[in-house]
């Protein structure tokens, strides 16, 4: 069935398209989060591996938020690993040392690009695409992965 909630078509469609690669982002970045969970190897690891924890966590939430969004939005959400790899943003990671610091840095910077990407697309949401919706939730998603920005940053000094 159709959705009539006041975004015409093609503006959905492209709010949508935003979405999508925005649910791609933030489920690499869950990935790689639980990755650093499971794998770290660090003199702190017990206070780092809860804290990967706890952002995996609020990552996997905002995922589900994100795909519901789309839904709601009357268009269906990629779930597959190959959608999400083709309309990523964010690398997959080699590593060679599964150390705290190396760990810290590769997810404080991908946090820093989804806001980065995020900033730039809330006033496109709600004056291009007219979605205040989307564009409000742009800006709640913003200010979390600033948040856990800031509990990672607060680790490496």
């Amino acid at each position: 069935m159709e959705s009539r909630i006041g975004i015409n078509g093609g503006h959905s469609q492209s709010v949508a398209e935003l979405l999508a690669k925005l649910l791609a982002d933030e489920f690499l970045l869950s990935l790689k989060t639980r990755n650093a969970h499971w794998n770290i190897e660090d003199p702190n690891f017990l206070s780092l591996h809860k804290l990967f924890e706890t952002q995996y966590g609020e990552l996997d939430t905002i995922v589900d938020d994100v795909a519901e969004r789309i839904r709601s939005l009357g268009h269906f959400a990629p779930a597959s690993m190959k959608s999400f790899l083709s309309l990523t943003h964010l690398t997959e990671a080699g590593r060679e040392k599964n150390d705290g610091r190396g760990f810290i840095t590769e997810l404080l910077h991908d946090h820093e690009d989804i806001i980065i990407r995020i900033r730039s697309q809330i006033n496109e949401l709600a004056l291009s695409y007219h979605d205040v919706g989307t564009s409000d939730f742009f800006t709640g998603l913003m200010k979390t992965h600033e948040k856990m920005a800031w509990m990672l940053r607060a680790h490496v000094g």
